[in-house]
């Protein structure tokens, strides 16, 4: 240690402790409250404050939400509630409604008797959106008359005061966030409204919605409705409406079991695998938890002593598991919990041991009794289940045959991946590169210390239509896997990926940039998110962004990345002249590229782009890749009449 060191060391003392006051804390570590500062946790602080909407909805006093996104990125979110109390708070000397938007961990939803469940418990609070905003109204509607208080990155402009009278009853937050805080500032309508349909399928009777007031180029301005009365089987329907349905209607689990409301929707489709969808007071619960391991325990037990009493697997000559009964199932999970404990890497995995029970009681009972109600659907189940554990053996064998090729292959590395040497995953990048020219110039161009480069010859295979043991047979799928280290199958679950000897912890998608690489990017990431969706959820994917122009003029040449970019770009190198006498180049290729343009453009952590790949709903991605990827064409045409006139045709 130096001297300088062991000095501060010995002057480490209570003079070193800094307190920060009110909401001081969340401006200095923002990451800290809601994730991130980027594109999720600008739009996580409209999911903070319509949570508070909807914790007034599941008390039985609010009926419509109303989210507006407003020229400059503003937001404003109304709701017909009972409006948050104004009155003076005893402890606190000052109003009910500063203390709400000021004190972190302050609200209704601590009180059993306000609100007996609260969706806002996994959050921080509104509070915090407003330390995070330059800019926050909110404006009360109650007892006859109309309140406002105005803060400015979470202290208060005046005090609260009567702006006028009014008979109706809510209240309404408007907010603007804080450009010195988030990355970025513009909302996405589309992350937004799956956001707000999966609540109005969770919350049925509630109405929720969404208006953009930002005109789009052609002077449109966006507006969508979300309202549910069939609830959780309305959102099954929605999840399942693009696969082939075995059964004609999904089915209902309804029920309060040590006093823990279940709510379970499921059908079974002619597919290959399970999509299910865990929610605890309206969070999505990306990891599971102690709610889904009561499903599925319930689900085994009560499907399998129906086929055995019946009779129906007395001739089946394979053994058949938990995943089988699993196997072309879409369901959904939604429990309300008094007080959640969350755990697990992204803290979305229910804890309380109490909850399995009650969902397994619960589902248990129910299936138990459709089945018996519907004999004609339990046998097309029971016969589903028989074909999904013969797959499953065959499956297995090929997975072995991976793993033994490569165990007995010395390195077990697929011929074409140029690896580097760094051992480190955390340091190291695989770049999945869109043909075997591409491949050779990226390998050229790259960082052979901790860069590896594996080609891909054409479009990989469709894993959305194919059973699973033609996917481990298909060659650039299975030297991906062996790329990678991974595997499929834990100790604790047969379809999870095994990640202990993961190799790299950034897997980077480069593909051309026209709509073959789009494609082919598409294939890559449904072989993702249905095989290996934990590298997504920790953060590991990303899609490389290459030029789409070089513009060029003498010695003087500029890349850009987007129309606007090229537009600037030509007008700059011209410098007044005629733009004709500037070149520009359209890189529709990676091999229109030479290494050292690869390398400088899309390869360089100092000079590159990379997208994240990120799992903001799942329940959303699960209907997009069906619909894009699987076999029923009308969902995907009017998908794309709905959103072709959003297309950009590359001049």
């Amino acid at each position: 240690m130096s001297v300088e060191g062991a000095e501060n060391k010995q002057n480490y003392s209570a003079d070193n402790i800094t307190v920060l006051e009110g909401l001081e804390a969340v401006r200095k570590r923002p990451a800290m409250y809601i994730g991130d500062v980027g594109v999720r946790g600008l739009h996580h602080l409209v999911y903070e404050v319509v949570d508070n909407s909807i914790d007034e909805a599941l008390a039985g006093y609010c009926r419509n939400i109303i989210v507006n996104i407003h020229e400059g990125n503003a937001i404003s979110v109304e709701d017909d509630g009972r409006g948050i109390p104004t009155g003076m708070h005893a402890k606190e000397g000052k109003s009910a409604l500063e203390v709400v938007m000021t004190v972190l961990h302050a609200g209704g939803k601590f009180d059993k008797d306000t609100y007996k469940v609260s969706g806002g418990l996994h959050g921080v609070g509104v509070s915090c959106v407003n330390a995070l905003s330059t800019l926050l109204r909110a404006t009360v509607y109650r007892e006859g008359q109309i309140f406002q208080q105005e803060y400015s990155c979470g202290k208060p402009l005046y005090d609260v005061k009567v702006i006028g009278e009014s008979d109706k009853t809510g209240t309404t937050v408007f907010f603007q966030p804080d450009g010195e805080i988030f990355t970025t500032l513009e909302y996405k309508y589309d992350t937004l409204a799956a956001r707000m349909r999966e609540l109005s399928y969770l919350n049925r009777g509630i109405r929720i919605t969404l208006k953009d007031h930002r005109p789009d180029e052609n002077g449109n301005l966006r507006e969508e409705t979300f309202y549910s009365d069939g609830g959780l089987k309305e959102f099954v329907n929605f999840l399942d409406g693009t696969r082939e349905k075995l059964l004609p209607e999904p089915i209902y689990v309804e029920g309060e079991k040590a006093g823990i409301p279940v709510e379970v929707a499921m059908i079974y489709n002619n597919g290959y695998s399970e999509n299910l969808h865990s929610y605890v007071n309206n969070i999505n619960t990306i990891e599971g938890g102690t709610h889904v391991a009561g499903f599925r325990r319930a689900l085994t037990r009560t499907l399998k002593n129906y086929a055995e009493k019946e009779g129906l697997l007395k001739n089946v000559k394979v053994e058949i598991s938990g995943d089988d009964f699993r196997e072309g199932l879409t369901g959904v999970i939604s429990v309300k919990v008094q007080e959640p404990q969350f755990e697990g890497q992204t803290k979305t995995k229910l804890g309380n041991s109490d909850v399995t029970g009650a969902v397994d009681q619960a589902v248990g009972d129910m299936l138990a009794n459709y089945l018996e109600e519907n004999p004609k659907e339990a046998r097309l189940i029971v016969q589903k289940v028989v074909l999904a554990a013969t797959a499953r053996a065959a499956a297995r064998k090929a997975r072995e045959m991976v793993q033994r090729k490569g165990a007995m292959s010395g390195s077990g590395l697929p011929g074409k991946l140029a690896d580097c040497s760094e051992t480190d995953p955390e340091r190291c990048e695989l770049y999945l590169v869109e043909g075997d020219s591409a491949g050779g110039t990226a390998k050229q161009g790259r960082n052979r210390a901790y860069q590896a480069i594996l080609p891909l010859r054409g479009k990989i295979l469709n894993v959305e239509k194919a059973l699973e043991y033609k996917i481990y047979e298909n060659e650039e799928i299975k030297n991906m896997f062996t790329a990678l280290g991974v595997t499929i199958g834990t100790q604790d679950d047969n379809k999870a990926l095994n990640m202990e000897k993961l190799r790299y912890h950034k897997i980077i998608i480069m593909t051309d940039a026209d709509v073959d690489g789009s494609h082919i990017r598409t294939l890559i990431l449904t072989l993702f998110f249905r095989y290996m969706k934990e590298l997504i959820e920790f953060g590991y994917v990303y899609i490389a962004q290459p030029p789409l122009y070089l513009v060029k003029k003498g010695k003087e040449e500029e890349y850009c990345w987007t129309e606007a970019q090229r537009e600037d770009a030509v007008m700059r190198i011209a410098k007044g002249s005629n733009p004709d006498s500037v070149n520009i180049q359209r890189y529709k290729g990676l091999g229109e590229m030479n290494a050292e343009q690869l390398w400088t453009t899309t390869m360089n952590p100092d000079t590159r782009t990379l997208k994240r790949v990120t799992l903001d709903s799942a329940a959303e991605a699960d209907h997009v890749f069906s619909m894009l990827m699987g076999d029923e064409v009308p969902p995907r045409r009017e998908f794309i009449e709905a959103n072709a006139r959003y297309a950009k045709i590359d001049a």
